[in-house]
């Protein structure tokens, strides 16, 4: 992944984090993670999301280009809304 990312110019922002330019002809979201493929090693625990502005320009998006969504390390820790009465 750094190889990629140092090949194109991303500049890092955080712990997991990248900023860069990314250059493509028609179809983005294929043609990126095509790209990635070609370089990085995808195993099956692996996840990559993006943030990007649609074709437009007018809506930041963000999409999992490889793996899915999973329970926040948070979870469960907020309080609980119930009364309970102890005896």
């Amino acid at each position: 992944m750094y190889q990629w990312l140092d090949t194109h110019n991303g500049m890092e922002c955080g712990s997991g984090t990248a900023f860069l330019k990314y250059e493509y002809q028609n179809d983005f979201f294929s043609e990126l993670k095509s790209d990635l493929q070609k370089t990085v090693e995808i195993k099956g625990t692996d996840r990559i999301y993006i943030v990007y502005n649609d074709a437009e320009n007018k809506n930041t998006v963000g999409k999992f280009l490889f793996g899915n969504r999973k329970a926040a390390p948070w979870t469960g820790y907020a309080p609980l809304n119930e009364t309970v009465e102890d005896k």
